[in-house]
């Protein structure tokens, strides 16, 4: 049973972090654009629309799996911004203090920057050594140029 899991977890991940990705991007576009319910934060205020910016793009590059690693890393940061500076100040726990999104933001893009993309990101036939076209395969035959001086 262990094994069949684990050979599912690429798989797996890839879907949590399209998942997470567009969850995350939908929570920036509601802020930047007032979609989905929501009154657009104004241009230039501080911190939530710049932090709507954030999360629309690094939740686009999540989603995609495109720069994973960095814009979760940034994603996380962000929320464990946001959780310290405008939930924590009313309670310790995310139950308490309506931080529970910030929260599993914050971990659940930590897990990507340690685990990856996973599969069915853009960049998965690169990490495979894959073909892409007008991309050199690093040690393939090398193309013929000029020979002698």
């Amino acid at each position: 049973m262990s094994d069949r899991l684990t050979r599912h977890q690429p798989l797996v991940l890839g879907l949590f972090r399209i998942v997470l990705g567009l969850l995350f991007t939908s929570e920036g576009a509601a802020t930047v654009f007032g979609l989905l319910g929501r009154k657009a934060s104004p241009v230039g205020d501080w911190p939530f629309w710049y932090a709507g910016v954030i999360e629309l793009v690094a939740g686009v590059l999540v989603l995609l799996g495109v720069a994973t690693r960095s814009a979760a890393f940034l994603s996380s940061g962000i929320m464990a911004f946001a959780y310290f500076t405008e939930h924590q100040k009313d309670g310790l726990f995310p139950l308490q203090n309506g931080g529970l999104s910030p929260a599993l933001f914050c971990w659940g893009f930590l897990l990507l920057v340690f685990f990856g993309p996973g599969s069915l990101s853009l960049t998965a036939p690169v990490r495979r050594g894959g073909t892409v076209p007008g991309a050199a395969r690093p040690g393939g035959p090398v193309p013929p140029g000029p020979t002698g001086p």
